[in-house]
């Protein structure tokens, strides 16, 4: 470690220490009591799944206990209908749209020392890197030909990527366009920040902000995160989201890797992180991500861990927190294989990344699927952002590059009192229809582009039988499209 990152690192966790010594909220993570809730639905009965599954159709979201019945459920057939509960719950509230968005990674270096992390400071078979502006914009340029129109940037920790970096360079993503494409939305993945830090992302136009937890279980946390490290602050990290509020960030998404302890307690732990957040703002977060724990260079714990998930498990994972946390998006990311999210997205996901590399600076290399030295980890998906459309597609799904809920000031207790009574699907199809014609026109494939626009028509006649008063309006935008228009928004 360099004197420059030495002192930094020390310098922020100065800061952290300041923060912890002042925080008066208490650590609403209770280890022993999420056993006990887990022990003590150990077992549940046909009667008792059958209650959980008819509150979960209410769409006002579990308890931990009830959300521990459907974790044990461990009958063939009761599992298949928290399935299809899952599946119909994501569909009454946001329909049978699936959002896309696409990763970039603009920093590797970080001054933290992560167990399972390829780019954790001491893993020197890793190479680290910081995009300059000038490269940011070479990878932001081929990511919008492609037709995307969302992403999630992610930073670490490091001196290299601290917040001045951040904030010049979402600033520079918006500011960049090619020919009728652009950036509608960034959303951030990156380390937890102070109040002001969170004001001034804030004040650059982001998205939503997004910490993970990684585990919510106290001594495996202590175990992955080194304490002389930013990253060894389990309340600092358990509280980022909750500052983030304070500072005006209204949407704000958590997460948990699965893999690094047991993930039945992490279910229940991101589902007592969404209710706090709601207790306290109103409004719980606007995304749930639960990542896998995936092979990388030279980090033995990604594939010898003893908690990794096998897919029969992430399937409940997916379906209990869909059916626990109702209102909020869902994230499945391309670590997964492309033939289990095809099984994946149908418990209730809402949220997809698609075209996607994870290398810093590897949308200029495309043309490389994987690039081992310069990747956080491996990815499972690597097919480009139109096979992926064309899949979804012939699934019946309709894409959706929808920005509008954003830009519209629909976010935080807004956007939760639509998606709470199960109606935000009423802007999120028509959006999806009108951002995936654009897709359609601009960026698809002419095999893409025929099933497409099949897809389109046939979410005309759904949203014609719900809202036939609004239906012209939806055409009149759709014609507009076509006529060269962009970033129209219903």
């Amino acid at each position: 470690m360099t004197p420059q990152e030495q002192a930094w690192r020390e310098q922020r966790t100065a800061v952290i220490r300041k923060y912890e010594e002042t925080e008066k909220r208490t650590d609403f993570i209770d280890d022993d009591e999420i056993r006990r809730i887990l022990e003590s639905r150990a077992h549940p009965d046909r009667p008792q799944i059958e209650e959980v599954l008819a509150k979960a159709r209410e769409l006002k979201g579990l308890t931990p206990e009830e959300a521990a019945v459907l974790i044990n459920c461990r009958d063939p057939e009761l599992v298949q209908e928290v399935f299809a509960t899952a599946r119909w719950i994501k569909e009454e509230v946001y329909g049978n749209r699936i959002v896309l968005f696409a990763p970039l990674y603009l920093s590797s270096p970080c001054v933290n020392n992560c167990a399972y992390c390829g780019f954790r400071h001491t893993n020197d078979a890793v190479t680290k890197r910081t995009l300059s502006l000038e490269e940011l914009e070479q990878e932001v340029r081929i990511l919008i030909s492609k037709g995307h129109k969302r992403l999630i940037v992610v930073y670490g920790e490091h001196p290299e990527s601290d917040i001045d970096y951040m904030c010049r360079t979402i600033e520079k993503i918006y500011s960049i366009k090619k020919g009728r494409g652009e950036i509608r939305r960034v959303n951030v993945n990156a380390p937890p920040l102070t109040v002001e830090e969170y004001r001034r992302v804030k004040d650059v136009g982001i998205g939503t902000y997004q910490v993970f937890q990684e585990t919510y279980h106290h001594a495996t946390y202590r175990k992955m995160h080194p304490a002389n490290t930013p990253k060894g602050s389990y309340r600092w990290r358990l509280f980022a989201q909750h500052r983030a509020q304070e500072a005006g960030i209204d949407d704000v998404a958590i997460g948990a890797l699965f893999g690094l302890y047991d993930w039945r307690f992490e279910v229940l732990g991101l589902i007592i992180h969404a209710r706090d957040l709601e207790r306290e703002f109103g409004v719980g977060p606007h995304t749930i991500s639960f990542p896998r724990l995936e092979p990388a260079l030279n980090t033995p714990l990604t594939t010898n861990s003893p908690y990794l998930v096998s897919d029969e498990d992430f399937k409940k994972v997916i379906a209990v927190l869909r059916c626990a946390v109702p209102y909020t998006g869902m994230i499945l990311t391309c670590r997964e294989r492309p033939e289990f999210r095809r099984e994946a997205i149908r418990l209730g996901i809402s949220q997809v990344d698609a075209g996607s590399r994870i290398a810093v600076g590897g949308y200029a290399e495309m043309e490389r699927e994987h690039i081992p030295d310069r990747q956080q980890f491996q990815l499972g998906d690597t097919r480009s952002l139109d096979e992926f459309i064309y899949e979804l597609c012939q699934d019946g799904y309709i894409p959706s590059f929808c920005t509008s809920c954003y830009r519209a000031a629909r976010t935080g207790c807004h956007f939760m009192s639509f998606a709470k009574k199960g109606l935000v699907k009423n802007f999120c199809i028509p959006n999806a229809a009108l951002t995936f014609k654009e897709y359609l026109l601009d960026y698809a494939s002419p095999q893409t582009r025929a099933l497409g626009e099949e897809v389109i028509g046939h979410y005309l006649e759904w949203f014609n039988q719900k809202m036939p008063k609004r239906t012209p309006q939806l055409h009149k935008l759709l014609q507009q499209v076509e006529a060269g228009e962009r970033d129209v928004k219903f």
